[in-house]
C-alpha cells in the first residue's frame, strides 16, 4: 500500500446509490401506530422506522388504496 496517492487524477462519477436514499420527514403517528410497529419490528428483528418503509413500500409497489368511504359523514 502506498503512503500516498495522487487523487487529481481520479475521475468524477455520480452516486449509484443516489437514488436509494431515503429523505427524512416528520410525521405525526398516534401512540398506538407506533406501538404496533415496534412490537412487530422487535419480533422481525428490524428498526420500527424500517419495518414502517416497507409497509408503504409495498403498498406503491401494489398500487394500494385506501378506502376512507368510512369517514363521510352522513
Amino acid at each position: 500500500m502506498k503512503n500516498e496517492y495522487d487523487l487529481a487524477k481520479m475521475k468524477a462519477r455520480k452516486n449509484p446509490y443516489a437514488s436509494k436514499l431515503k429523505k427524512p420527514v416528520t410525521m405525526r403517528l398516534s401512540e398506538d401506530v407506533i406501538g404496533y410497529f415496534k412490537a412487530m419490528a422487535e419480533d422481525a428483528g428490524v428498526p420500527y422506522q424500517s419495518l414502517i418503509n416497507l409497509y408503504l413500500r409495498d403498498c406503491v409497489a401494489h398500487h394500494r388504496k385506501l378506502d376512507i368511504s368510512w369517514l363521510a359523514k352522513p
